[in-house]
């Protein structure tokens, strides 16, 4: 294992190689997006895969706050252009070692030991509110894995204090989901909530009949510098952000 790497992991998925990345204090950075040379974020990814598994290949989609899901059977070429889009991954192949980049939204990994299925799925407001977690599900299921026997971790994400909202976000939300926000001061004359984005994640876990959740309760907001953050970023009108990197693999 790299020594240089901030690997936070998840009980609930123990003897799987899975790592939630982070910042490194601001050293590392895994986003295409973000700033850096594509050569050496490409690099460090590479040796993210590594540390899980050894000469897995590294494999992220190209994310656009969908509700797509991707099963895996081969890799691809992991460069800024090129890669296909989606949300989440999903595969029961070996030497793979799929993720997501995040900076606020919530990484989420899956894993059915006994099926040996794994997937990992990005999950912002866009991405919770429109089933992403249910459609990584449902195509891992089409490999053969039970939502009973999953077991799902929520990694670095931003948590529900340090994430106000507007009105226009909350009315993309249903009654059913308005425990998951909160009443927060007035500002600029108008009506704030704080969302529990991670809390949301969780509920909806639990009624696909998710065998086992853990949400590691790191906020992405207010660990600065261990975790990027969008939201942090924008606050401090940064030109950009960096990305954090969520990998699980097949032993």
């Amino acid at each position: 294992m790299d020594p240089g790497f901030d690997i936070a992991r998840a009980a609930a998925l123990e003897g799987v190689p899975h790592g939630f990345f982070g910042a490194s204090g601001g050293a590392h950075q895994f986003g295409y997006g973000g700033p850096g040379d594509a050569q050496v974020i490409a690099e460090l990814r590479r040796r993210a895969a590594h540390a899980l598994v050894p000469g897995a290949l590294s494999l992220t989609p190209h994310q656009t706050h969908s509700a797509t899901v991707l099963t895996v059977t081969k890799g691809w070429p992991d460069a800024p252009y090129g890669r296909p889009e989606g949300d989440a991954l999903v595969t029961g192949e070996r030497g793979l070692a799929i993720g997501i980049v995040t900076a606020d939204c919530a990484p989420v990994l899956f894993a059915d030991r006994e099926a040996g299925i794994v997937g990992a799925a990005h999950a912002g407001w866009r991405g919770a509110q429109s089933g992403i977690c249910a459609h990584t599900i449902a195509a891992m299921e089409v490999l053969g894995a039970k939502a009973a026997r999953i077991a799902a971790a929520i990694g670095p994400t931003i948590a529900q204090p340090s994430y106000e909202v507007d009105s226009q976000l909350l009315a993309h939300f249903t009654d059913a989901d308005t425990i998951h926000f909160a009443p927060a001061p007035i500002r600029e004359g108008k009506a704030r909530w704080h969302f529990d984005l991670p809390g949301h994640i969780v509920a909806e876990l639990r009624a696909l009949g998710v065998g086992r959740i853990e949400n590691l309760g790191l906020d992405t907001f207010a660990l600065a510098p261990r975790y990027h953050s969008f939201r942090r970023a924008s606050q401090r009108g940064e030109p950009g952000y960096g990305r954090q990197i969520s990998l699980i693999a097949l032993p």
